[in-house]
């Protein structure tokens, strides 16, 4: 299957593992790192990542900072914080779209040509995953043209997201 829009993979693997300028992690308002994505990417970039991030604290919901990437592959790392899944009452539709528009941004400013995306709030933060990669895979589609990338990656933990994020990019 031939993707829709050049430039847009979706893989299956550890995101920290990915030879990319920037991945994004799927942070917490402290940036202190925790549990799941973000806790993969703090053990694998080493503890210097904790002390950067933490400068940049708090991160609201729907932002993002930006590290070095330290022992990463990646140059850099863009922390962002997804909103907390309530049923879709509390603007999280807006909040997670914002999340990948801010990621791009960043990455763009520090000349990225590739970047590796989480599914951002669809672990511990609930966020309906279809409905999540809707939202991702539709927002840096619209996105792209006034932040050029070359190349974006949706790095899925499971083959349950990375068939949400298929679909969702068939149906651009």
């Amino acid at each position: 299957m031939s993707d829709p829009k050049p430039g847009l993979e979706i893989v299956e693997g550890d995101i920290t593992r990915f030879d990319v300028d920037v991945i994004v992690n799927a942070a917490n308002s402290a940036l202190r790192g925790g549990g799941g994505v973000d806790g993969a990417i703090h053990r694998a970039a080493g503890p210097e990542l904790a002390e950067a991030a933490g400068k940049l604290a708090p991160c609201p919901t729907g932002e993002a900072r930006i590290t070095p990437g330290f022992r990463l592959k990646a140059r850099w790392v863009v922390h962002t914080v997804g909103p907390v899944w309530n049923g879709g009452k509390r603007n999280e539709e807006a909040l997670l779209a914002s999340c990948y528009r801010e990621s791009l941004r960043l990455a763009q400013e520090k000349g990225a040509a590739s970047i590796a995306f989480p599914a951002i709030s669809t672990g511990v933060y609930r966020f309906p995953i279809g409905r999540a990669a809707e939202i991702a895979v539709a927002t840096v589609a619209e996105t792209l043209p006034t932040h050029p990338i070359e190349r974006v990656l949706f790095v899925c933990f499971g083959a349950e997201s990375a068939a949400a994020h298929r679909k969702a990019l068939s149906a651009l």
